[in-house]
């Protein structure tokens, strides 16, 4: 392939006094589909380098190059998505063990968890999508690596036991029973992980990088605390868990599984903890939880490897859970995970009792893994009282460790507001001998199973939809510059003049007669359409009069029948809108403040400085405008970025890639022509061909928080989201 695209493109250097540069020598490569992506992306940078620009954009043999670069960029784009892909390994022997006898709390783990999640991958096509990757056992070195080497030999001893032996055996542990193929079935959950693992350094990470900084997520509704223990110490692993606690009375039953558990020695203030004291946590909870507590330390982290505990127990429905989260909160939060580490995460199936919760689950990951759009979430988008308690807790126990959250007002809560009901009914349990009173955690009801059941084969019905056939489209100016763009993204080309010019004139006669307008107009309305229409799922349109063509595509969103719109201004530029009717949320980010201005439900003014050479922009993301955004829940999402604007390229490109959880990712970004050389990273951004870099960490500055603050405590009681004390819940309420 090498060798082909040299042949061709050589002789169209040369006619601008170029020759194919030395670092692309074709005998370091092989000629066939094998070739290095690392090292063709890294040698093919030298091409841009030395390629000056076209003193003809009309030269048939400048055409004509553009037109073979296109064809290594298609090459270079299928071999980065093999090495970008997402992995599934499974294998059908991981189901060859299961109880044996009658044991009410083990009856749960049954091989058809397994083979339901399968089944409904492949029911939704997403199997065939997956870069299907062998499984191994793994080894006794790797299995040593964290158990002793005499669990190691109890466990390879049950082979060859009968079922007494077996059950005997069992009864030493708690809520774990053993099989014969229990040894061969966990060599193989092992070695599949680090397959995995492999898998996904081996595409991503230049050979000999060692990785020095992993990120655990654990959100099964169990504590982790053998995960926690294993690396207490350590502050190369970052371990968030949230996990049923109710105050030590929910397994593992262990008082360092509260939010003051944060490390030992060097390992203080990575262990993060939040413990749920109450059941019937949903997607607010969760999402809450990632916004104020794991997001903000994560970025701050910079994980190099993201490694995802996923116990689908915390779902709906789960018998052992008892939590409210829908299937599509699981898309969500892999979305946010996959901001981070250069998108390499690693999900390994862990808990998850009610079938078809579990398994709608799974698909939803995988989904967003394959990085298709995000359904909705549903729900009210407000986070209980109990869960912003653990919150307020988790972030004042790790204030004194993270620069994220040194300007944490809020101290530790005793007197929860779970506690008394939580010891009176402990107590209820362990006195009573009614049969009903201790009922063992875990035991299905059939006839809430049944009602999950239905009420889920409604609910995706309602939240998947079709996924459009192009991801990201484009419309410049200057077609010349349509070759930085990323492969993926689609050109758009202009649209009928008439039409144009009809739908121009309803909304203003004059702007038919300036013939600038109308141009931006067009490359506006020509992206906005493909997105209503969704025949792409987001774009980019370049404009000379932003404002104006932010104003026009709002109205048109409305004609199409849209009900939310969340318009984001970045930069000093005036909308005239009409905010009253809650159609419009309006965000302005902009340097100055802008006192004639009162902040209200739907326009909110952030003034924000910017850090010079590092992105500070993080808290206000993640504590202030996902919160914000989430709350409102809009049907689509319009960027708009104009002169003398306080955010970096960094910045826009981490509040782009981020706010594509919502609005089943539909987003138009509108840029002004001024600041045109800002596409390419937004084009990179939206397409999600790689996740783009964000820029060093840098804290915000005390004077952002402030604004930050303020902000949160005139809008809470509007946008519940941004709770995350007690003072805000009650203020807020």
């Amino acid at each position: 392939m090498c060798v082909a695209v040299r042949d061709s493109c050589a002789p169209l250097l040369l006619c601008h006094g170029l020759s194919w540069p030395d670092s692309l020598d074709c005998d370091r490569f092989p000629a066939d589909e094998d070739m290095c992506l690392a090292s063709l992306s890294k040698e093919y940078k030298h091409i841009h380098k030395e390629l000056p620009k076209p003193i003809c954009q009309t030269c048939p043999a400048v055409e004509e190059f553009f037109t073979q670069k296109r064809v290594l960029d298609v090459f270079c784009a299928n071999n980065f998505a093999m090495a970008s892909g997402t992995a599934l390994i499974y294998d059908d022997e991981m189901t060859s063990c299961k109880l044996l006898w009658d044991d009410p709390e083990c009856d749960i783990e049954v091989p058809e968890r397994l083979l339901s999640s399968y089944e409904q991958l492949k029911h939704y096509h997403l199997v065939e999508r997956c870069i299907h990757v062998p499984v191994r056992e793994g080894t006794e070195e790797e299995i040593m690596l964290v158990h002793s080497s005499e669990y190691l030999e109890v466990v390879k001893s049950t082979q060859t036991m009968n079922e007494e032996e077996l059950r005997r055996v069992s009864e030493n542990y708690d809520a774990v029973y053993f099989h014969p193929n229990t040894y061969r079935c966990a060599k193989l959950a092992v070695g599949a992980t680090l397959q995995l693992v492999d898998s996904v350094i081996s595409g991503k990470v230049h050979n000999g990088m060692a990785l020095v900084r992993i990120l655990i997520v654990d959100w099964d509704v169990h504590h982790g605390q053998g995960i926690q223990y294993v690396f207490e110490e350590d502050p190369s692993v970052l371990y968030y868990s949230w996990h049923r606690y109710e105050h030590q009375q929910f397994w593992p039953l262990l008082r360092e599984s509260d939010y003051d558990a944060v490390g030992q020695g060097k390992g203080k203030g990575f262990n993060l903890n939040v413990p749920w004291n109450k059941v019937g946590m949903g997607n607010s909870d969760y999402l809450a939880a990632f916004f104020h507590v794991l997001l903000p330390v994560a970025f701050e982290f910079v994980p190099e490897l993201i490694l995802v505990s996923s116990g689908y127990d915390s779902g709906i429905g789960d018998p052992e859970g008892q939590m409210n989260a829908t299937p599509e909160c699981f898309a969500h939060l892999t979305h946010f995970l996959m901001q981070l580490a250069n998108g390499r995460v690693c999900a390994v199936l862990e808990g998850g009792y009610h079938l078809k919760s579990l398994s709608e689950s799974v698909c939803m990951t995988v989904k967003t893994l394959l990085r298709d759009p995000l359904p909705q979430i549903s729900g009210e988008m407000a986070p209980c009282l109990s869960a912003v308690e653990s919150i307020q807790n988790v972030r004042a126990a790790h204030k004194p460790y993270w620069k994220c959250l040194m300007y944490e007002e809020a101290t530790p809560l005793h007197n929860l507001s779970t506690k008394s009901q939580q010891m009176m009914e402990a107590e209820l349990i362990q006195t009573s001998t009614h049969p009903t009173a201790k009922q063992a955690v875990g035991t299905t009801n059939s006839d809430e199973a049944i009602k999950t059941d239905r009420f889920l084969e409604s609910h995706m019905k309602k939240i998947l939809f079709p996924v459009p056939p192009v991801k990201t489209a484009a419309a410049i100016v200057s077609k010349a510059d349509a070759h930085l763009l990323p492969i993926s993204v689609q050109v758009e080309m202009e649209m009928n003049a008439q039409e144009l010019k009809t739908l121009v004139s309803a909304f203003d006669a004059e702007l038919v007669k300036e013939e600038k307008a109308l141009l931006s107009l067009q490359n506006v309305l020509a992206v906005l359409d493909k997105i209503l229409k969704k025949k792409v799922c987001n774009g980019i349109a370049e404009s000379s009069v932003a404002s104006v063509s932010t104003t026009f595509a709002l109205k048109h969103c409305f004609d199409f029948g849209l009900q939310r719109v969340l318009c984001i201004v970045v930069g000093d530029m005036d909308l005239e809108l009409d905010l009253d009717d809650g159609k419009i949320l309006l965000m302005n980010i902009c340097q100055k403040q802008q006192t004639e201005k009162t902040n209200s439900k739907y326009h909110i003014s952030l003034n924000w400085k910017e850090d010079a050479g590092r992105n500070n922009f993080f808290c206000a993301v993640l504590g202030f405008i996902l919160p914000v955004a989430y709350s409102y829940q809009p049907d689509l999402m319009i960027i708009v970025i104009g002169p003398n604007r306080s955010l970096g390229v960094n910045a826009i490109s981490l509040l782009t890639c981020l706010l594509q959880g919502l609005a089943e990712s539909r987003i138009l970004v509108v840029i002004q022509d001024t600041e045109i050389k800002l596409v390419q990273s937004v084009a990179k951004a939206l397409s999600g061909v790689s996740t783009p870099d964000f820029g060093a960490y840098a804290p915000a500055s005390q004077e952002n928080v402030f604004e930050i603050k303020q902000l949160k405590d005139q809008l809470q009681q509007e946008w519940k989201m941004l709770r995350c004390s007690v003072k805000d819940w009650i203020s807020g309420s």
